[in-house]
C-alpha cells in the first residue's frame, strides 16, 4: 500500500566527531523569536513544485529536501543552503551549504572533518561534557536556534547530548528533532515554541519508542510532520499507524517539497518523502 517504503532501508554514513566554533550572537543583540513568541496558528503552507535542488525557490517560499537518513536539505529563495544532522556526504553534488547542523549520537548524524568551507558549522552538544550547547545565528532569511535534549550514552545519560534545532525563515517555524532519546519537558517545549514542520525520528526504539514519538508529535501539534531516521518498512509502518487518528499520510515519490506560509492544512498531514543524494543531473 506504501509501495517502496516497506522494506526499503537508508545505508549509514560513517563518521565520529567533536567540535569546531560556530557563531553565536549575543543574546542582548539578537534577533527575538518569532516561533516562540507567536504560538498560535499561522496562516498555512501550501504546497508548489517539485524541483531540482539547484533551481532557484519561489518568493516567500521553502524548500525542504530529504537527502539521507536524517539530512534534510532546507533552501531560502535568497540561496541560504542548510543540512541538518549533516553526515558528512550528501551526495555527488559540488555543493557546499550555507550551514550545517549536527549531532553526535551516533556517527550518521555528523563528521569530525567538516568541509572548512562550510562557513557556520553548528553542533548540537558543547565542548564541555554535559553543558548544553547554545545556538542563535541570525543570518538575516533565517534564524537558526537549538533547544538541548539529553541522548543515552556509555549505559547512562549524556545531558544535553542532542539538540532540536529550529529554523526560522519565511514565516514558517521548521524543526528538526536529532536523536531525540526522551520525551520534552515543559520547558523544552516551550523554548521549543510553534513548529508548523517538524522532522520527527520513526526508527521505533533506537530515539524513542513508537508510541513516546507519537506523544511528542500529537502535542508538538505541527501542520507538517517529514519522518525521518527510520530503518525499515516496519517501523516507518508503525509511526504512520500510530498517528492515523490525528494525521493524513501523505506517502509522496519525491524527495523534496516547497513550501510557503499560505494555506495550513485543515488536518495535519504527515508527508512521507523519499531520500535521496544530491546530485548534478
Amino acid at each position: 500500500m506504501r509501495g517502496w517504503i516497506f522494506g526499503a532501508a537508508l545505508a549509514l554514513v560513517a563518521g565520529a566527531g567533536d567540535e569546531a566554533g560556530a557563531q553565536v550572537q549575543p543574546r542582548a543583540e539578537a534577533r527575538a523569536s518569532h516561533c516562540i513568541a507567536i504560538a498560535d496558528a499561522a496562516p498555512g503552507l501550501q504546497y508548489l513544485h517539485k524541483a531540482s535542488f539547484r533551481d532557484p525557490v519561489p518568493e516567500y517560499s521553502v524548500r525542504i529536501s530529504y537527502v539521507a537518513h536524517s539530512a534534510y536539505l532546507i533552501q531560502t529563495r535568497g540561496g541560504l543552503s542548510v543540512v541538518t544532522d549533516y553526515p558528512g556526504f550528501i551526495g555527488s553534488a559540488d555543493f557546499i551549504p550555507d550551514v550545517v547542523t549536527m549531532n553526535h549520537a551516533h556517527s550518521s548524524h555528523f563528521t569530525p572533518v567538516p568541509d572548512p568551507a562550510i562557513p557556520h558549522v553548528l553542533r548540537g552538544w558543547s565542548e564541555t561534557f554535559g553543558q548544553p550547547a547554545d545556538h542563535h545565528l541570525d543570518l538575516g532569511e533565517m534564524l537558526i536556534r537549538n533547544v538541548p535534549t539529553d541522548i543515552r550514552s556509555m549505559g547512562g545519560v549524556e545531558e544535553n547530548g542532542n539538540s532540536i534545532f529550529i529554523f526560522e525563515v519565511e514565516g514558517l517555524c521548521i524543526g528538526h528533532l536529532g536523536h531525540l532519546h526522551h520525551e520534552p519537558n515543559d520547558d523544552q517545549y516551550a523554548a521549543i515554541g510553534r513548529l508548523d514542520v517538524v522532522m520527527v525520528p520513526v526508527d521505533g526504539g533506537m530515539t524513542l519508542d513508537t508510541a513516546s514519538m507519537v506523544r511528542v508529535v500529537s502535542w508538538l501539534k505541527s501542520s507538517i510532520v517529514l519522518p525521518m531516521h527510520w530503518f525499515s518498512g516496519a517501523s516507518l509502518g508503525w509511526f504512520l499507524d500510530g498517528v492515523a487518528e490525528e494525521f493524513d499520510v501523505d506517502v509522496r515519490d519525491a524527495s523534496s517539497l516547497t513550501l510557503s506560509l499560505r494555506d495550513l492544512p485543515q488536518r495535519r498531514t504527515v508527508i512521507v518523502l523519499r531520500p535521496d543524494w544530491l546530485r548534478d543531473d
